[in-house]
């Protein structure tokens, strides 16, 4: 009798949380506990949580009844760097960093172009990063490959029930902006209309352009899932690869590392020792041989007045004193 209530009392207790979880796929701020509560919390995967991860890798299998074609393999890449743009340009150098101004209208655009990246909702990125700088490979980095491995900064950090909520009083200049909370609270939102927009693109051109050789299905799969899982990955290697990777030249108190090959998977992330040195500017290849194709679409972005005051390389950037090996760059 008592084993039997227990698991009675037990059982609604599993399905509730289950309940919590299925919401806020849809509603990121349903049922979330205080931030405070969570400080205790044990850092595990969660398998709830890892659903939907699942199911972007597995949609890339799509491709196996969809087949390729060249029109195709062309959109993901290009969705690849448009969007792996809206991650460096905006979710990390505007909103976690505000290292240049815009409208606010221009801003929201930023923040939907942001959405599609499918890599959460503006506020929480910026809140997680604006948390990464301040404990910066200390044993509360939420993504540290030096506290908790490889695999766990790759990937396994976002899965966590711990690192979920938004801490919205972290994130006050962005959150008195509604429409900025509500892109943030209703983060799926946008990743479900875009991946809709690329199968009924897909539709439209099988009937209407038959030589791509392109279909509905064929688009969502290369389009949404095959791109979509592609950048997370590369913007993943900032987080694992950039700090056990690479060369350093300046002593920050960290791992961070600078790497060409990075730079050119996240359009210019790789620069990730530069950046943890001087986080406040737009620029983050210092130097004319550190490639940084964000600063260069940004500084484009600049002429058409869309963005403005781009905060620039502090001059200490380019003392040898402050470099670990002076006399080599």
């Amino acid at each position: 009798m008592p084993e039997t209530a227990a698991a009675t009392v037990a059982q609604p207790g599993i399905l509730h949380r289950t309940a919590i979880t299925i919401v806020q796929w849809f509603d990121t701020d349903y049922g979330v506990p205080e931030i405070s509560s969570l400080k205790d919390k044990s850092d595990t995967i969660g398998w709830g949580r890892s659903i939907s991860f699942v199911i972007l890798h597995l949609g890339c299998l799509g491709v196996i009844w969809t087949g390729w074609s060249w029109f195709a393999v062309a959109s993901a890449v290009f969705l690849y760097f448009f969007r792996m743009f809206a991650v460096t340009g905006f979710y990390h150098r505007y909103f976690s960093h505000r290292t240049f101004s815009t409208s606010r209208a221009w801003q929201f655009v930023l923040a939907l172009w942001g959405g599609t990246c499918v890599q959460r909702g503006a506020l929480w990125w910026a809140y997680t990063h604006r948390h990464h700088h301040r404990h910066s490979d200390d044993e509360h980095d939420k993504h540290s490959p030096r506290q908790r491995g490889f695999l766990w900064s790759h990937i396994g950090w976002i899965t966590s029930d711990k690192n979920f909520p938004t801490d919205y009083s972290k994130v006050k200049d962005l959150a008195k902006y509604p429409e900025l909370v509500f892109l943030n609270r209703f983060d799926t939102l946008v990743p479900i209309l875009f991946a809709v927009l690329l199968f009924v693109l897909g539709a439209v051109l099988e009937r209407v352009a038959p030589g791509l050789r392109t279909s509905g299905p064929q688009m969502l799969v290369w389009g949404f899932f095959i791109s979509t899982t592609a950048l997370f990955h590369g913007t993943s290697c900032i987080n694992s690869m950039a700090h056990v990777w690479g060369k350093r030249r300046y002593e920050t108190g960290d791992d961070s590392r600078n790497s060409f090959i990075l730079s050119l998977i996240t359009l210019g992330e790789g620069w990730h020792n530069n950046h943890h040195m001087h986080m406040g500017c737009t620029r983050q290849g210092f130097y004319w041989w550190e490639i940084d194709i964000t600063y260069y679409l940004l500084k484009a972005m600049s002429w058409t007045g869309l963005i403005w005051d781009l905060r620039p390389v502090p001059a200490t950037a380019y003392d040898p004193k402050t470099h670990r090996n002076p006399g080599h760059h």
